[in-house]
Order: structure tokens, then C-alpha cells, then sequence
């Protein structure tokens, strides 16, 4: 096929699947009512094919049989001659003409009707009379015997036989295209059903969709569908909770600096109203602080994960569902040099010795799958928190760990810790452990707002990782190992 014919055919398929309706029942009645119409008119070629077939060989021995039964001679007239058909019986579609040896026709079935006497013996095609003959040709020891039928006789009977085989689909194919369209009908009856009851539904209405008589082929559509509205009322829900939570954990700061401001306007002295103006800007640091860690909290947890290259390694969704990167490799080495840099100068304020665990010559590649400005957060998060936990004079190290359970991240210092009992609470939002707040409120740094450890987590688990809390072997405080699982041919 040349490339012209080919795009031909091609716009010619478009536009076909073009017109095709969109519903699902009307499609599948027409595509059944072509493929009726199509196999009727296969059958009716075959049957025309093997009736033709058949009536060549029933003539075919008919025509033997005839030249046989004249081999013994014609019957003569009173002057010796042989006798011919009369004419009023004349038949010109099947035709007997005997010749003697020497070329002398002697008898001929209908007048007029004269055959090329053949030289071939048995069967040929004669084109004769503006139209083609069926001929047997018999010698015996004294004539030939031309024995002839019109093949249109024959194509007429095949024609005729073919139409008697079609006959009773044409007759049945009303009946049968009631039956395609009840079937059809019967086979969306569940579909429908389940579009009536989504139609109908109130949009805080997520419960899932039964799937009770629905077709094998839709039921993974529907458990799909299923899925989907749970995890659907799963993010909605959360949702709910947080905007209750940071509702309930934004009075608090607001409530102090309405306070702050009070106070600020009732001082009485220059050194009182330095005094306020100081804790008002630092309840306004408190509260912007805040409202940065709700929105961060609020943007990861709203995005999905997909699968990424690697075996436990997770890639980030946009807030829509949609892919909105490819997962690319992240050195989080650099990623935690550059937070270690960014909290330096609140490291030396509190007089904390905040580093790298390893010396520069052990440096080495700590690769993950993920979004860079993601991780950073996380370790931003980490060393937020020992800043502002770890008593002044403290340490804070930063290293790495890699064996046989996997590759992890490690944050560790010489602060209060936490205690066990209180490990898996401080990972929820807007909770603050027991020790953490008596450490706060015995004077060592701000109080938090109980959401750095939540942000760590969520953006832990996105990425494939977990999140362990347990006691510094080293320094006696909280150690934090952020854990990927290892990975394949490393």
C-alpha cells in the first residue's frame, strides 16, 4: 500500500471512530448488527460458492449419463433419416448434437442451435450464442456425441439456492437484533444502576459503590472507584482535623499578642515599653513561625506519592494527583551541608557546636530519589528543633549510617532526649512531649508549636522513609534517624 492510500485509509478510520457514539450500549448494538449483516452476507457468498459447486458436478453427471444412453444409436424417421426435436420443444439451454466420424451432423436437439463440433473429447467451455456452454464430447466407433448445457441454468440455480439459505435469517433477523438489544441492555442494567446512584449522591456522600451484579470487566473500574473515594474522604477528613487544629493552635498566639499589645500601650516607663515592644516582636515571630509550619505541613501532606526508580524510593505528586516531577537523585550530603550553613549563625548564638560527625576524608555520596527542596526541609526542621531544645554549650552531630537494614540519615545531640513513653506522641501535630515542655518552660529556648516532627514524618514517608526516635548512644540526648530501605545491586 503506497503512503497516499495509507494516510487515506487512516483519515478514513478516524473519522469513522469519530462518528461513533459515545454510549456504550449503542456501540456495542451497532458493532453486533454489523458483524450480523456482515456474517449473513459471508454466508450467502459461501452458499452460493458450494451451490454452484454442487450443481456442476450433479449437471456435470448428467450430461455423462445422456451421452452414455445415446451410444447405442438414434431411432429414424420413415426416410431414414435421423428424427430431430420438434420445435415447440425446442429447448436451447441444454442442447444434444450427434456427428458422425466423418463431420456430418446428423442430429441436433434444438434447430438453429449448432455447437462447434469438438475435437477435445470430455469436458470443455464453449463460448457460443452470447454465452458460454458446458460441453461433453463422447466418441464412439461410428459418431460423436456432444451433449451441452448454458451455464447460466446453472448460475440461476445457485443464485436461487443461495437466496433459500438466507431466506430465513432475513426472516429471523428482527427477532435476533430484539435479542442483541435485550442482552445488551441486560449486560449495562449494573452500570446504569451505578451511574444513577453516583448522579444521585450528595458530595460528602463517599461511601463506596457496591459492586453486586456488576460484569467482571467494570468490577476493577468500580473497586478503583472505590479506592479512590476512600482515599478521597481519608484526605478530606484530615483535612478537617487540621484546619480544627490549627484554628484551636492559632487562638493562642493571637490571644498573647492582642495581650503584648496591651501591655505595650499601658507602659509606664521608657524601659517597660522596650520591654513590650521586644516580646510583642517575639510573639510575632512566634505566630509567623507558626503560620510557616501549618502551611508547610498543609502543602505536604496534600501531595501524593507515586512509585519511584527505585525499590522503597517515592516520588512527589502535584496537588492535583498529577505527576508534577520525575523522582531525581538528591546528594543529601550537600543538601545537609547547605542546612548546616543556614543554621550556623543560630548555632553560635546559643553557643552549640553543630557539625558533620565524619571527617572531610571519609566524605562520601549519600544519594536518594526525591525532591530537593523537600529533604532540605526536613533537615531544617531537624536542626530547628536541636537548636532550640539543646541547652546552650551543647553538641549537635550530623552523620550517616549504612548496613544490611538499609541507609539512614542521623541526627543526634546532647539535649533532654525524649522519653520512650512520649516518642510516637511527639510525632503528632500540635503535640509537644511532657519533657520537651519542661525543658522549654525551665528557660532553655522558645517553645515550639509542635509541628516540626509532624513535617519531618510526612516528608519521611513520602520519599519511602521512615522515622526513628531513640536515645544518642554518644551524646546522651535524642537521636533522629531519618531510614531508607537499601537498595538493590548497591
Amino acid at each position: 500500500m503506497t503512503a497516499p492510500a495509507s494516510s487515506l485509509v487512516s483519515s478514513l478510520v478516524a473519522r469513522a471512530r469519530s462518528r461513533l457514539p459515545g454510549a456504550l450500549g449503542t456501540r456495542l448494538l451497532l458493532f453486533l448488527g454489523a458483524a450480523i449483516v456482515l456474517t449473513a452476507l459471508l454466508q450467502g457468498l459461501l452458499a452460493y460458492r458450494n451451490a454452484l459447486l454442487q450443481t456442476d458436478t450433479l449437471f456435470d453427471y448428467q450430461m455423462q449419463q445422456t451421452a452414455f444412453a445415446l451410444r447405442a444409436g438414434l431411432p429414424v424417421d420413415a426416410r431414414g433419416r435421423p428424427q430431430g426435436t420438434p420445435p415447440e420443444d425446442e429447448n436451447h439451454e441444454f442442447i444434444v448434437q450427434v456427428w458422425t466420424n466423418e463431420g456430418l451432423r446428423i442430429f441436433e436437439s434444438a434447430l438453429g442451435a449448432a455447437l462447434p463440433q469438438m475435437a477435445v473429447l470430455g469436458f470443455a467451455d464453449v463460448p457460443a450464442r452470447g454465452t458460454v456452454y458446458r460441453v461433453f464430447s463422447l466418441q464412439t466407433r461410428s459418431q460423436v456425441i456432444q451433449v451441452a448445457q448454458d451455464m447460466r441454468v446453472r448460475r440461476t440455480l445457485a443464485r436461487d439456492a443461495a437466496w433459500q439459505s438466507l431466506l430465513p435469517i432475513a426472516l429471523l433477523a428482527p427477532v435476533l437484533a430484539l435479542a442483541v438489544w435485550w442482552v445488551v441492555r441486560s449486560s449495562l442494567a449494573p452500570v446504569q444502576r451505578v451511574r444513577r446512584e453516583l448522579a444521585t449522591r450528595r458530595p460528602q456522600d463517599l461511601a463506596p459503590v457496591p459492586a453486586e451484579g456488576l460484569p467482571d470487566e467494570v468490577r476493577p473500574l468500580v473497586a478503583e472507584l472505590n479506592a479512590l473515594l476512600q482515599r478521597v474522604g481519608q484526605a478530606f477528613e484530615a483535612q478537617q482535623h487540621f484546619v480544627a487544629d490549627a484554628a484551636h493552635e492559632l487562638r493562642s498566639p493571637l490571644a498573647a499578642l492582642k495581650l503584648q499589645l496591651v501591655a505595650l500601650q499601658r507602659a509606664p516607663d521608657v524601659a517597660a515599653h522596650d520591654e513590650a515592644v521586644q516580646r510583642l516582636s517575639a510573639g510575632i515571630d512566634r505566630a509567623t513561625r507558626l503560620v510557616e509550619q501549618l502551611l508547610t505541613l498543609a502543602r505536604q501532606e496534600a501531595q501524593g506519592t507515586v512509585q519511584g526508580t527505585a525499590p522503597g524510593v517515592q516520588g512527589v505528586q502535584g496537588q492535583h494527583g498529577a505527576s508534577a516531577a520525575a523522582p531525581a537523585e538528591v546528594d543529601l550530603r550537600e543538601v545537609v551541608e547547605q542546612a548546616l550553613a543556614d543554621q550556623a549563625v543560630a548555632a553560635q548564638q546559643h553557643g552549640l557546636d553543630m557539625g558533620l560527625s565524619e571527617p572531610p576524608q571519609l566524605r562520601q555520596s549519600f544519594a536518594v530519589a526525591g525532591d530537593a527542596q523537600s529533604l532540605q526541609m526536613l533537615v531544617r526542621n531537624l536542626l530547628d528543633n536541636a537548636v532550640k531544645y539543646v541547652p546552650q554549650g551543647g553538641r549537635v552531630d550530623v552523620g550517616w549510617r549504612s548496613d544490611a537494614q538499609g541507609r539512614a540519615l542521623v541526627v543526634e545531640d546532647s539535649g533532654p532526649g525524649i522519653a520512650e513513653s512520649e516518642r510516637e506522641l511527639v510525632l503528632r501535630r500540635f503535640v509537644r512531649g511532657p519533657s520537651a515542655a519542661s525543658a522549654a518552660s525551665a528557660g532553655q529556648q522558645a517553645q515550639g508549636s509542635g509541628l516540626g516532627l509532624a513535617i519531618v514524618q510526612t516528608i519521611a514517608e513520602r520519599h519511602g522513609a521512615r522515622l526513628l526516635l531513640d536515645r544518642s548512644p554518644t551524646l546522651g540526648g535524642l537521636r533522629v534517624q531519618v531510614i531508607w530501605p537499601p537498595v538493590s545491586g548497591r
